[in-house]
């Protein structure tokens, strides 16, 4: 008899409920970050795995086999234990103030060490007196021993310059050395104890120090690639002003000399006075002509320049972009539109989900130029797609043309744009077979 239609309703919607919760934790945690926040994300989990791996491994599961069943050896084991994942739990709360540390985000002071150490000092010496009074196996107690000098390696090697790490290091492991030559007196337990040191002194610049290092010049390459894109936008802008200023510059200057003198003329009740307002007018509409020019240059776009821009930007991003078909010899604006459709696809894909692949297609078919933008990584949700702002910029610039623009999911996880946009009848067709894409390729791969 199964259970009740009640029963398996509340199972069902409580397992819902936790894959909405995952669901919304990836949209919120995950895909809304950079890159760079991800990695240190991943580099933040990893450390914190790792601390309970060992613990787990090296602490928990060989004490809990090897310890004599005695009362004392018991308690102590217990103990351990105890203390063994409050260093993990204390360990894991500073794994990302360690990391923002090395960054030099923020500044870790030095107080908030001082649990994390004085457990240490409990972890390393519960396992020698284990060891002494004969309740543990000592190679048991040994691993137990590599488990809290990892457990704290991990976070001193992201604190403290490497040097300092090595120096400091090395002066616990003699200590400790020293005092398992005293506890036990035999030489291969000393020797044992020397290697988990020189293990856990490895392992912890392998893997917090490397991984911070390498999480550092991932942030510089961003804060870089930021800079370089103030940069560009200052650049433009600056070239923009000069070429207004080159424009309407002589032009004001010209009109503000021949007002001044129709207002002179004037007041004096000459004729010419009309004559100079004549040429002010003739004036100010060159200047409207010739600022309408330079701003129809602005918002004018190259096909093949913008292909191989988004084929450029994408690559660099890591999303592995395919560009085919033919690019040369369409009328000017339809290569512009279908440019600003390129530019507009490549920051969507850049901006929403998590594409590894997108595939770039330009043919001219029955009269027709046809540019299709397809890639992956798109999120399962409703939001994925909807349009935007920027669509509706393309759709009206299409429709100037008598075009049309479709923009919708594909197949599962994938989205497609696509752009269709008339031929004048004067235009001369072109192939869109695999010549055609041989050009395109060689023109849009930068």
């Amino acid at each position: 008899m199964g259970p009740a239609p009640g029963v398996v309703a509340e199972r069902t919607d409580w397992r819902g409920a936790v894959l909405d919760g995952i669901r919304r934790w990836q949209r919120r945690e995950w895909r809304e970050r950079s890159k760079a926040e991800r990695v240190q994300l991943h580099s933040v989990i990893t450390l914190c795995a790792a601390e309970w791996v060992f613990m787990l491994t090296w602490l928990v599961l060989p004490v809990a086999a090897g310890v004599r069943h005695r009362p004392l050896p018991l308690a102590l084991a217990g103990l351990l234990v105890v203390v063994g994942v409050l260093q993990c739990v204390a360990a894991n709360r500073l794994v990302r103030p360690s990391f923002e540390h090395y960054l030099g985000h923020v500044r870790l002071p030095g107080r908030a060490l001082a649990a994390p150490f004085g457990l240490l000092v409990a972890a390393v010496a519960l396992p020698l007196v284990l060891s002494s009074v004969g309740a543990l196996a000592p190679w048991t107690a040994r691993l137990a021993l590599g488990a809290a000098l990892v457990s704290f390696g991990l976070l001193y090697a992201m604190i403290v310059s490497v040097p300092v790490f090595l120096r400091r290091s090395a002066a616990v492991g003699l200590v400790l050395m020293a005092a398992d030559a005293l506890a036990v007196r035999s030489a291969p337990d000393v020797l044992m104890v020397g290697l988990l040191v020189a293990f856990s002194i490895g392992f912890s610049l392998l893997a917090a120090r490397c991984g911070a290092w390498t999480l550092s010049v991932l942030w510089e390459a961003e804060r870089a690639r930021e800079t370089e894109a103030r940069l560009a936008v200052a650049e433009e802008r600056l070239r923009f002003g000069r070429d207004l200023h080159d424009v309407l510059g002589r032009n004001l200057a010209v009109i503000a000399l021949k007002a001044e003198l129709a207002v002179q003329l004037g007041r004096r009740g000459r004729p010419e006075a009309v004559d100079q307002m004549i040429e002010v007018q003739r004036l100010a509409q060159e200047s409207q002509r010739e600022v309408r020019a330079v701003v129809r240059g602005y918002r004018e776009a190259d096909l093949g320049a913008e292909l191989a821009g988004a084929q450029g930007v994408l690559a660099a991003a890591g999303i592995d972009c395919t560009v085919t078909g033919s690019a040369p010899g369409l009328p000017a604006p339809v290569q512009s539109a279908l440019g600003w459709v390129v530019r507009e696809a490549a920051t969507n894909v850049l901006r929403h989900g998590d594409p590894r692949q997108c595939l770039i297609s330009l043919r001219v078919t029955g009269g027709r130029a046809e540019l299709t933008v397809e890639n992956d990584g798109v999120p399962d949700t409703p939001a994925a797609g909807r349009p935007g702002s920027g669509l509706a910029g393309l759709r009206e610039r299409l429709a100037d043309l008598d075009g049309l623009l479709r923009a919708g999911p594909a197949d599962p996880g994938r989205f497609r744009l696509t752009a269709e946009v008339p031929l004048p009848s004067d235009t001369p067709p072109r192939p869109s077979g695999p010549a055609a894409e041989d050009t395109t390729l060689s023109e849009a791969t930068p």
